[in-house]
């Protein structure tokens, strides 16, 4: 897996989870995790998460901290494993680097009672592709927020965000090569 964090700021719209996005805005072909800061806004008619867009939540960050994925020759529900695998990475991270105690419930990261992180994983005819976002700040969002400055007071955002394009990548990495090294059984 290829990973790139992006020094430009993007605003997510929803429009990004697309098929081939990375590679055609960053030249990046294959299973690859980009990360960028920016805010976040999805509207309803962008949302592929059928849930939030029934009870009309739309998405609204005004920083967030994005990851997306696109993973190649997967079925959705590998692209929902490989979405956990996300999820618990960037807890792990938190939670050894940074002396934090979080909670998870399904795709979804929680500091007390604030909701740290938006994610989802849908498929394409051509990959699985996942977007996970965590709040930096928490100003103005819809629902109670934690944040990586405002709650676990970490202003190196960049470092961050490669502390977790690396270590997903390593256990992407160690899972394939665990798969090279048993022997089949009858």
């Amino acid at each position: 897996m290829k990973t790139l964090f992006l020094n430009e700021p993007m605003k997510y719209d929803g429009t990004q989870l697309a098929p081939h996005f990375i590679y055609k805005n960053f030249n990046i072909m294959g299973d690859a995790l980009i990360s960028f800061v920016g805010p976040c806004e999805v509207k309803l008619t962008e949302m592929v998460d059928i849930e939030d867009v029934v009870n009309n939540e739309p998405i609204y960050s005004e920083k967030m901290l994005h990851f997306i994925c696109e993973i190649f020759n997967s079925d959705l529900i590998r692209g929902v494993y490989m979405q956990r695998l996300l999820i618990t990475t960037i807890k792990e991270q938190l939670e050894m680097k940074y002396n934090q105690t979080l909670t998870r419930n399904g795709d979804d990261l929680f500091k007390n009672d604030g909701k740290l992180s938006v994610s989802i994983a849908t498929k394409s005819p051509t990959s699985v592709l996942i977007h996970t976002a965590l709040n930096i700040t928490t100003d103005n969002t819809p629902v109670k927020t934690s944040g990586l400055q405002t709650d676990f007071n970490i202003t190196d955002i960049e470092k961050f965000a490669k502390e977790i394009l690396n270590a997903y990548n390593e256990e992407v990495n160690d899972i394939y090569l665990a798969t090279t090294k048993v022997r089949g059984v009858i």
